[in-house]
């Protein structure tokens, strides 16, 4: 082994001469759960005026050899100058897990042979998309339908024609989002009307987004869009398909009142009661999901020989994958249903004690109704075959968004993929009572989103059950890639943070402790189900947990930060799903005017779109605030745009940066007047619009941005503010001031806005923040680390030292695991936490066993920046020794 490591210090000095003569830099890159030949997505962020072109990148794997791969120039650090800010690498991974990239202007790329993605995008109505990666080829046609058309396997080789025509889509229902009133049962026609190659396409992997309508034959059903993103790859016969559907219901039966909620009012006339109501209209359902899902007919013949992935045990184990296999006649009926406790979520919804999980999953394999297999969990895939070839489907967090089902229907020759099966009863979007939650009676379900991912992989019969098995879990449980935590760290994109480290441990298992913890319970309580995974709850009192957080205060850019941290795959999963449910279910997408692309040739077409009546929501994009459901609460611009900005760079997500368009798009708007400009909207806002300002570059956004922080300087330097960013009523929100005047200085260089940085920190610094106690005191820690930062003057360093004492943990005897109960842990955090309790409450809203949203006042957006200074100085005194 010490052989081993002074190779490898050898190496490692070989390559800093090297890069010293040549210019050239090097990001180590790990692949986390790595199987060989899983597609590989990361976003490496790069610093400051160190890269100017995508083609000055490779790859090179564990022996130094160059593999192909796939840059992307995703943004750069304009306005500063036109250097890369952000690249995306795409790669098949091979036999090991670890890999080097060099960049730099002196890095040269090698061609490379062997199959290409095609794709032939032929945008006008009743037109197609055609697709082609070596051995897959299919085509979807801008018009009725709503998935693939036609799907062709190259089984011999020698080119596509119709004898390799595999599967073909259903005429008006290839994807579906039927729905259910008191009418009765309503189902969907769809059609696609657009098709774009977004960014990220190449030779290796391409991307088609794909948007259309779900049309419904009753007129008060509403038309509901739909996204669809297929992720296609060279040389490969499986896919990658993201659904996003939008809800446009009528979501429950009370009688509806004229008027707005004083929360988020655009007017003082007309008014609504947030009073309890005698209606009970709120608790009824109108419009319900039957179900919601992709089909395509399959062209097998004769008897099917079926493979199914499933997990023995306990619901919440996760022990190694088993495979059930068995052949039946190309006739019959087969399925396979996930469903859980209380699927559509109506009151009361049942959760684990304190001690005790509950039970109530189940997972059925049944061929014409009669029961094969029974367990707690599936693996969410099925593959069909007959001697000539076969098909595998499977659908990611199959068990933890149940209910799901996969379904083959024999006669028909029918394979479905249900994302909501109606085997567990229709989806309701009712109220669960006529009574206010967190202070308003209202139902905003209208207009949520949801996105799923699916993988289909067409294949020859030959292939092994391994492989098959391999191919879909490459979708279904992916191997998760990142650079050296020192990367995201020393690109100084997020400011100067430090990544995880074995010193200072006081302070990094407050942070550890607090995102294990919320995790655990994630899978104790458990926080599962279609429209709920990927949310947590906010408190934890009396041993029990209160109240859907939806996403206060960018609990997913802090879990993103902390991946970035560790590099650990956990984070990058619950910061994914974290991000995909707030930005769909927690927010409003719909009434939404559409959009004009100008990909028609008369003009007429353009006037009519002017001309159309502008049906927009005013609260497009605007977030739904904490409450018992997750659409029954809102709140003027209580939203957060940081954490799916961070999607998009780091997972090469693009809902990510379509959501946090729409946001911006909305603040353009101004639809609150002057209260959109103060208080903790005006702060929070600065840091949202510099982020999408940032990542877009767009003038109407910089614009916006201008104003805003103008105004913010302005307040600041009122004779109440006294120097302060923020007013005391929101004293935990400077956070917010500091993080987003921070991104904005670095982006723009402004020295007005650094001095009032310096101006806020030497504020907090003399005057303790405590209108809200340990929130706002905690919260004033980042402010007096860029204090320091610009200063030098330790004053501002030891002052945020000084309240940092607070935020100091203690050992935990026991692991944050499953073989600890909810009582367990919640004990042995009040033991190992040095935090206070409130002086005038009985419970602290910062109380350490509490979730993520305080959390992000006091911890996650500060002690990341502390520790890069302790580390930072502990530097220095061992250089001056």
């Amino acid at each position: 082994m010490k052989k081993l490591n002074l190779l490898l210090l050898v190496l490692f000095l070989c390559m800093i001469s090297y890069s010293e003569a040549i210019a050239v830099e090097y990001v180590p890159i790990k692949v986390e759960k790595h199987v060989q030949g899983a597609p590989i997505t990361l976003g490496i962020p790069i610093p400051n005026g160190a890269l100017y072109s995508p083609d000055q990148v490779r790859l090179l794997n564990k022996k130094g050899k160059e593999i192909p791969s796939q840059i992307t120039e995703v943004n750069n650090w304009m306005p500063l100058n036109n250097s890369i800010k952000w690249i995306w690498v795409f790669f098949f991974a091979d036999a090991d897990d670890s890999y080097m990239l060099e960049y730099g202007k002196d890095v040269k790329r090698e061609d490379f042979k062997g199959d290409r993605v095609i794709i032939r995008n032929v945008q006008p109505m009743g037109s197609y998309t055609e697709v082609s990666t070596g051995p897959l080829n299919f085509k979807i046609k801008k018009d009725k339908g709503g998935f693939f058309e036609v799907v062709r396997l190259d089984t011999d080789k020698n080119g596509f024609d119709d004898k390799d025509i595999i599967a073909q889509g259903d005429k008006d229902r290839g994807s579906f989002l039927d729905l259910l009133d008191q009418e009765g049962l309503d189902p969907s026609k769809a059609i696609i009307t657009r098709s774009v190659i977004e960014k990220g396409s190449g030779p290796l992997h391409g991307i088609i987004r794909l948007e259309g309508e779900y049309l419904y034959s009753r007129k008060d059903n509403n038309a509901a869009p739909f996204v669809l993103r297929i992720h296609v790859y060279a040389g490969k016969s499986y896919v990658k398909v993201l659904h996003t559907l939008t809800y446009t219901g009528v979501p429950d039966q009370h009688q509806v009142q004229k008027g707005e909620h004083a929360r988020i009012a655009t007017q003082s006339k007309d008014i609504v009661s947030e009073e309890e109501s005698n209606d009970k209209g709120w608790s009824k359902p109108n419009d319900q999901i039957a179900g919601t899902g992709f089909s395509l007919n399959y062209k097998l013949n004769g008897a099917i020989s079926y493979k199914v992935g499933y997990k023995d045990g306990k619901w919440w184990e996760n022990p190694k994958e088993k495979i059930y296999e068995f052949t039946e006649q190309g006739t019959k009926n087969t399925s396979l249903f996930q469903t859980g406790p209380k699927p559509n979520k109506v009151a009361p919804v049942p959760e684990s004690s304190q001690t005790t999980r509950i039970e109530g999953f189940s997972a059925s394999l049944s061929t014409d109704k009669k029961e094969q297999l029974k367990t707690a969990k599936a693996s969410g895939w099925m593959d069909i075959s007959d001697k000539k070839w076969g098909i595998g489907i499977g659908i990611r967090y199959f068990f933890e968004e149940y209910p799901k089902e996969l379904q083959v229907l024999g006669a028909t020759q029918t394979a479905t993929a249900y994302l909501w099966s109606p085997q567990a009863g229709p989806m309701s979007f009712a109220r669960d009572s006529n009574a206010p939650d967190d202070g308003i009676l209202g139902n905003f379900a209208q207009g949520l989103a949801k996105t799923s991912e699916l993988v289909y992989y067409f294949h020859e019969a030959s292939a092994s059950t391994a492989s098959v098995q391999q191919s879909l879990n490459y979708i279904l449980d992916p191997a998760v890639a990142h650079a050296s935590p020192e990367t995201y760290a020393n690109s100084k994109v997020f400011g100067s943070f430090s990544p995880k480290g074995n010193d200072f441990p006081e302070y990094e298992r407050g942070m550890d402790y607090k995102y294990d913890w919320v995790l655990f319970n994630q899978n104790w309580a458990p926080w599962y189900g279609m429209f709920e995974f990927g949310d947590y709850k906010n408190y934890y009192i009396n041993n029990k947990w209160e109240m859907w957080a939806n996403n206060e205060p960018a609990q997913d850019y802090m879990l993103w930060m902390h991946f970035m941290r560790t590099g650990e795959a956990k984070y990058f999963n619950a910061a994914q799903a974290t991000s995909r449910h707030t930005m769909d279910v927690d927010n409003i997408h719909w009434p939404k005017k559409p959009v004009y692309y100008g990909d028609t040739n008369p003009v007429l077409d353009y006037l009519q779109h002017k001309e159309m009546p502008d049906s927009t929501s005013p609260y497009l994009g605007i977030g739904k605030r904490h409450g018992d459901q997750h659409w029954t609460a809102v709140l003027s611009a209580h939203v957060w745009v940081q954490g799916w900005l961070a999607d998009y760079f780091l997972a090469a997500d693009h809902r990510g940066l379509d959501i946090a368009r729409q946001t911006a798009d909305t603040y353009i708007k101004r639809i609150w007047g002057d209260h959109d400009l103060m208080g903790r909207r005006l702060y929070l806002s600065v840091w949202n619009m510099t982020e999408v300002y940032d990542a877009t570059k767009e003038e109407k956004y910089l614009t916006d941005l201008q104003d805003r922080v103008k105004h913010m300087l302005y307040l600041q330097n009122s004779t109440e503010q006294n120097n302060s960013l923020v007013i005391d009523r929101y004293g935990y929100s400077q956070v917010y001031a500091s993080q987003g005047l921070r991104k904005y200085y670095q982006i723009s260089g402004d020295e007005n806005v650094k001095a009032a940085l310096i101006r806020h920190a030497r504020s907090v610094r003399d005057n303790e923040p405590v209108s809200y106690f340990m929130e706002s005191y905690l919260s004033s820690i980042h402010s007096l680390l860029l204090g320091y930062e610009f200063t030098k003057d330790k004053t501002y360093l030891n002052k945020a030292l000084e309240r940092a004492e607070v935020l100091k943990t203690e050992a935990s005897p026991i692991k944050f695991d499953d073989s600890a109960t909810q009582k367990q842990l919640a004990e042995t955090l009040l033991k190992v936490s040095h935090l206070p309790q409130d002086p005038e409450k009985e419970y602290a809203e910062w109380d350490v066993r509490n979730a993520l949203r305080v959390f992000g006042w006091t911890h996650a957006y500060n002690v990341p920046y502390l520790l890069y200074w302790l580390r930072n100085e502990d530097q220095k005194k061992t250089a001056k020794k």
